[in-house]
């Protein structure tokens, strides 16, 4: 793992125990899918 991918994951990973701090987690998990979906429907749209 790279350093910056090393920093990404550490960003990531502090987001989501801040979601579970206030009690967010389904909002950040929706997102986080939503987020995905939509990548995966413009990765194939832009082949």
């Amino acid at each position: 793992m790279t350093f910056r991918g090393f920093l990404y994951w550490l960003a990531r990973l502090l987001g989501d125990v801040n979601a579970v701090k206030r009690g967010r987690v389904g909002r950040r998990v929706g997102r986080r899918v939503a987020g995905r979906t939509t990548g995966r429907i413009l990765r194939n749209l832009f082949k």
